[in-house]
């Protein structure tokens, strides 16, 4: 499987190199390429280490860690559209209210660090119970 996984993988990356070459789009994708790196290593990652670092107290620390973490990928997904004020000149381009629709994709994400956090505190406080149970009864 994973084999057949990585070379579709392969191909994609072939076809993707193909229109990048009949484009002659080279700069403008390489600029895009440093950018997402200078981001993603001068802003994200520091970012969720030190709210990691902060949050290591918690009991929740490695729930809220993957929600920051999944919250900071969607915040640099929607970067380009949250940072271009105003309405485009073709409204089909930008149909969506994307700014709203970002903020209701981080809500929905807090709203699963949560319920995954409640269900992991449910299962802990269920064990600790049932190891309490039997200890009593031998």
């Amino acid at each position: 499987m994973r084999t057949a996984v990585g070379a579709l993988g392969v191909l994609l990356l072939g076809y993707g190199v193909v229109l990048l070459s009949d484009g002659g789009q080279y700069v403008d994708v390489a600029i895009w390429l440093a950018g997402a790196v200078a981001l993603h290593d001068g802003v994200v990652a520091p970012l969720v280490l030190a709210a990691g670092l902060l949050l290591t107290a918690l009991r929740a620390s490695r729930t809220v860690r993957g929600a920051l973490i999944v919250a900071g990928a969607l915040t640099v997904v929607a970067l380009p559209v949250l940072l271009r004020p105003g309405t485009p000149n073709n409204p089909s381009v930008l149909p969506l209210d994307y700014p709203r629709n970002w903020a209701l994709a981080l809500v929905a994400v807090a709203a699963l660090a949560a319920a995954l956090h409640l269900v992991r505190w449910l299962q802990a406080r269920f064990r600790a119970r049932e190891g309490s149970w039997t200890k009593s009864r031998t």
